[in-house]
């Protein structure tokens, strides 16, 4: 089973409810899924759609071929029909819609009169997914544990009248379809995390022993405040939502300074806003972690559509040189262990880190195995104990020179120590400076740090075959359709390896060259318009490629485009 379906309509209509409970409820019943939204800047109205891809094996992206569209607007119908598969289905209301939707495909269901017989017509919803779960034939106590699960807070009898509006429309379906939709299937045992992006990398963050974070809401990394938020209380954590992305990231620094992990999350344009805090950070080496969720840019661009826009800005943010750590998941299991090693090599390093995100990884879902949460550990580096601190009193050095780079650490307050930096060039103590030669020894102290740290840096992910003459070399939220991009290339014959990077700064030279060695043709899959990776593997090894699949449009790749685009890159 590989079946894919799209709930698509009006924003306030209710879709992105559809689709959670539909996606929840196949994966209580034993399927693994990746499901995508795609959603206009607006609170009413526009067109959005919630897909869904549900298999019996692991899958990572969406495809472009759809098995069930369920049209909650005319324009739905219009813009998704064509997308719909010989012997697929599309789900609409007959009885409400004015666009005509006739052909063995269509299947009327009257969704507000269903609703309004069981109790009220604002549980249409729960009518429609009634209707696509008796169009598979499935069981229907996967569905009525999981709309309990979603209404669980709004009481028993909503509970109750909602399960009624599921029965409804799934008997609907059972009794005027029967037979009609080719997708039935039996439920397989095992059941999964169902994650979006975002939530994952706000988990890693907490079982990092992340105890603040700081953000102005900006889409799309608003919801990692939000899930935070909602956990504060129960991980001793503080939350902050600051007036503006200045504030927000310099109330996070001043929590980092004095010895808390602390965390700030935003998008470009809320960067931007941030970059020359991120310099303080920098020259005081203090550590802190900052999420960055790409959108299409210039200026507000696409504000809820994806790109991979923003790579070699975080590069070379702020005046002047000195060392940070890039890192950009590729999916959600990504998100969280490198959320967690992103705090990690910040207090390790005394330097900010990183983490690309963007709207396709932030708000896409995923089934996940429970995470393996001996592989975190809480390493907060060189720090320097009360009773350390007292013994030097007045003699600390927050920034002594080291053959490393890094400073033994203490926090104001802890100890007797007495804590100096400033933004301004220092000496050992922290004092401002003026002289030539102290400037040099504290810029080669602090950029020392990123020839340690580029040994540490993973190298790419490879799959497919490691001796083909075409190699796709991608990085971030582009590893689920570059991976099965690869396996549908390499299955139709076509030999093709892919070369992944997750961790991007320091870049780690040897290790991407060796993956890429032998390859007579190397294509660029990213979603920007400059080839902003290819840029980067080019400066760093010398290795330039020689074709490039990209992708600016604000929507994601599918796995279906990149095989295409293949056949237009390879020269």
């Amino acid at each position: 089973m590989d079946v894919t379906f799209k709930v698509a309509g009006e924003a306030g209509q209710g879709l992105q409810t559809i689709g959670e409970i539909l996606a929840h409820a196949f994966a209580r019943a034993g399927r693994h899924l990746f499901a995508h939204q795609d959603y206009m800047s607006r609170v009413r109205g526009g067109h959005n759609f919630f897909q869904v891809r549900v298999a019996d094996v692991p899958v990572c992206a969406s495809r472009r071929d759809v098995n069930v569209l369920v049209a909650l607007s005319d324009q739905a119908i219009v813009e998704h029909r064509s997308e719909v598969v010989e012997g697929g289905a599309i789900i609409y209301d007959g009885e409400r819609r004015k666009v005509t939707c006739s052909g063995r495909e269509c299947f009327s269901v009257p969704l507000q009169r269903l609703a309004e017989e069981v109790g009220s017509r604002v549980m249409m919803n729960s009518v429609a997914v009634g209707a696509v779960w008796g169009l598979f034939r499935a069981d229907f106590r996967f569905l009525e544990e999981e709309l309990t699960e979603h209404f669980r807070d709004k009481g028993a009898d909503v509970i109750s009248a909602n399960a009624k509006a599921g029965r409804a429309g799934y008997e609907f379906a059972l009794k005027n379809y029967q037979g009609a939709c080719c997708y039935p299937f039996e439920p397989l045992t095992g059941r999964r995390l169902v994650l979006k992006g975002n939530e994952a990398l706000a988990l890693g963050a907490l079982a990092a022993g992340c105890r603040f974070m700081s953000a102005y809401p900006m889409t799309p990394s608003t919801s990692i405040t939000e899930f935070i938020a909602a956990e504060a209380e129960r991980f001793n954590l503080v939350m902050e939502q600051a007036e503006d992305e200045i504030a927000a990231i310099n109330l996070a620094l001043g929590a980092a300074f004095a010895g808390v992990r602390s965390l700030v999350a935003t998008s470009g344009g809320g960067f931007c806003l941030m970059v020359e805090a991120l310099g303080l950070a920098g020259a005081t080496e203090t550590p802190i972690v900052i999420i960055n969720g790409q959108r299409p840019g210039p200026s507000t661009g696409l504000p809820t559509r994806t790109a991979q826009g923003d790579l070699l800005f975080v590069l070379h943010a702020s005046q002047g040189d000195f060392p940070r750590v890039v890192l950009a998941p590729g999916d959600a299991e990504e998100a969280f262990y490198l959320a967690a090693k992103a705090f990690n090599i910040a207090e390790r390093y005394q330097l900010p880190v990183i983490l690309l995100s963007d709207q396709h990884l932030a708000d896409s879902y995923v089934t996940l195995e429970p995470f393996d949460l001996s592989r975190v550990t809480i390493d907060r580096g060189l720090t320097l104990s009360a009773e350390e601190g007292d013994r030097l009193g007045g003699n600390y050095k927050r920034h002594l020179l080291t053959d490393s780079g890094v400073s033994p650490r203490a926090f104001p307050g802890l100890g007797r120590a007495l804590v100096v930096t400033a933004g301004d060039e220092h000496d050992e103590e922290g004092h401002l400076i003026e002289d030539g030669a102290t400037r040099n020894q504290q810029m080669d102290k602090r950029m020392r740090k990123l020839e340690v740290l580029r040994a540490e840096m993973a190298g790419p992910k490879t799959f497919g075959d490691a001796s083909a003459a075409v190699a796709l070399f991608s990085w971030g939220s582009t590893l689920g359709a570059v991976r099965e991009a690869v396996e549908l290339l390499n299955g139709r014959g076509q030999p093709v390896r892919g070369v992944h990077l997750s961790e991007l700064w320091p870049f780690p030279r040897e290790k991407v060259s060796e993956a890429l060695s032998g390859a007579k043709q190397v294509i660029g899959v990213e979603a920007n318009y400059g080839g902003q990776g290819a840029r980067l593997l080019r400066m760093e090894t010398g290795v330039a490629c020689t074709g490039s699949i990209r992708k600016y449009d604000g929507r994601c790749f599918t796995p279906d485009e990149i095989v295409e685009g293949l056949g237009k890159a390879v020269r």
